[in-house]
């Protein structure tokens, strides 16, 4: 940390508190004011020196990962946290209290403080805070941070409202800050602070119509494919319609789907090419990506006797959604199909388990949404169907013979998916247009 940084960094500490003393200061801190650790989805380490990093993951495709984070200390006061990834999908830097903290008056005001981006072109970084019991949301800043990248130091001013929802309790916190890191990165925080009244910098999108509004996919980890992978789709689909080979089914949806090209191309060739199938999955999609990419092309021209859509539970995955707001955004997609394919018939799949037990949190969300979904169903143009029961074991866990991870299907997985859909996808393909 050059001179100027740390003049920057220990003038601006010494200030705040006098100038914003019903603010809630997570640094500058004494060394044992929080609790900070750093680590990745296997292992986390609490800072109490100058610095600390985390073990490595054991998975063989993670373990050259790096997660580590040094502090930079002033008059016994932590003023500045260094915080370095490589090599990984997820990794993490908690603040965290020791009890539990009362944020309610702070639900108007706003989350702030100072970053300094190192580096961040082949990263992302979003900023996190608890919201309740088991409930924690996040901002992604990869856009404004790798702007920010050698530019110094830049304050950053986000409104509370955006890690709150109507019923977050916000009454007992104890993770006021946190960032989470994805690919590579380096960055510092400073003067971080959640303010009763601040004035908001940045925006973050409504959670209220977040699944309804188109987007790109904007996470680092998608950045450099995801683009391209709609532009292959579109060039595909221009092969079929010049072959004269229009696909007979269409399949719709995220990594799920997309795994139909990988883990599940055998049963692929088996079933589904002979219908010169097209299967439109990408890795990490949410409805509002989906949405973008039929708004752009990816079905224009065809006319499918079928389209075997799955989607949702990286809405209620990745950013803890709620169930209803998912489901709009299944239902604003299904509106969408019908608009640009009005011919064709969609066979709405149940959102598919997760997790290995029954009372898995993201799982009970998914079911939820899967009960509002199978509503849309009008016996003409959406038809829905829940295959899961095939999925799972008879006692209700999923099983790592049929989902590896507990989230995406093997080949056997994709073999008994395609045995549970075959009776009533075949319906539909024999069923006049």
């Amino acid at each position: 940390m050059n001179h100027r940084v740390h003049a920057l960094i220990l003038c601006t500490a010494l200030a705040a508190p006098l100038a914003h003393a019903q603010d809630l200061h997570v640094l500058p801190a004494t060394p044992d004011a929080w609790r900070i650790t750093v680590g990745h989805w296997e292992a986390q380490v609490e800072l109490t020196g100058e610095a600390v990093a985390a073990p490595a993951p054991q998975a063989e495709y993670a373990r050259s990962g790096y997660a580590g984070v040094s502090a930079h200390v002033g008059q016994g006061r932590r003023d500045a946290l260094a915080f370095e990834w490589r090599n990984l999908w997820q990794s993490l830097l908690r603040v965290e209290s020791r009890t539990p903290l009362d944020l309610r008056p702070y639900a108007a005001g706003t989350l702030e403080f100072d970053l300094d981006v190192t580096e961040l072109a082949r990263g992302g970084i979003r900023v996190k805070l608890a919201c309740g019991p088991g409930c924690e949301r996040s901002v992604n800043l990869i856009e404004p941070a790798r702007g920010w990248a050698g530019q110094g130091w830049q304050h950053v001013s986000l409104p509370m409202s955006c890690f709150a929802r109507e019923r977050t309790d916000l009454s007992a916190i104890t993770m006021p800050f946190a960032l989470e890191g994805t690919g590579d990165g380096r960055v510092s925080v400073a003067n971080v602070r959640i303010a009763r009244a601040g004035k908001p910098g940045l925006a973050c999108p409504d959670y209220r119509t977040e699944s309804v509004t188109p987007s790109m996919l904007n996470e680092a980890w998608a950045i450099d494919w995801w683009k391209p992978r709609h532009e292959q789709k579109l060039e595909e689909k221009r092969q079929l319609l010049a072959a004269g080979t229009l696909p007979e089914i269409v399949f719709i949806g995220d990594s799920i789907t997309q795994g139909w090209e990988k883990d599940g191309r055998i049963v692929w060739q088996q079933h589904f090419a002979k219908h010169h199938a097209l299967a439109l999955g990408f890795g990490g999609d949410r409805t509002e990506n989906v949405l973008w990419r039929l708004q752009h092309g990816e079905i224009d021209g065809l006319s499918p006797k079928a389209v075997v859509l799955m989607i949702g539970t990286n809405n209620t995955g990745h950013r803890a959604e709620a169930p209803a707001t998912t489901a709009a955004g299944i239902k604003r997609l299904l509106d969408e199909i019908h608009q640009r394919l009005p011919q064709s018939r969609v066979l709405l799949l149940a959102i598919f388990p997760r997790g290995e037990r029954p009372d898995d949190a993201q799982r009970l969300i998914n079911e939820q949404v899967n009960q509002i979904i199978a509503g849309y169903a009008d016996g003409r143009n959406v038809h829905f169907l829940n295959i899961n029961a095939a999925l799972l074991q008879p006692d209700g866990t999923l099983s790592k013979d049929v989902m590896p991870d507990l989230l995406h299907p093997n080949e056997r997985g994709y073999d008994i998916w395609q045995r549970a859909m075959a009776p009533t996808l075949q319906q539909l393909l024999r069923a006049p247009q």
